[in-house]
């Protein structure tokens, strides 16, 4: 996904709701992201990821619980993998 601030959106809305972790574009076009923080602000993140911004066309989403590992201090945008 280029061109539609997919990356930074998640960032600020990942903020928004004061989760922990970091967001990616990966070499195939697809974003990758890992968050930490309350389950139900999770939720909200993982509803907001399913609309993205407004010019985002979202295909699917594909969500994995693993346990947190408190190894993040902020929510960013991190170089592509």
């Amino acid at each position: 996904m280029q061109g539609v601030f997919f990356r930074y959106e998640t960032q600020n809305t990942g903020n928004r709701l004061g989760l922990k972790g970091w967001v990616r574009n990966r070499r195939d076009g697809s974003v990758e992201l890992v968050a930490e923080g309350p389950k139900k602000n999770l939720e909200e993140l993982i509803a907001w990821c399913w609309k993205g911004p407004a010019l985002a066309r979202v295909e699917k989403v594909e969500v994995s619980w693993e346990s947190p590992t408190g190894e993040y201090f902020a929510f960013n945008v991190e170089r592509g993998a």
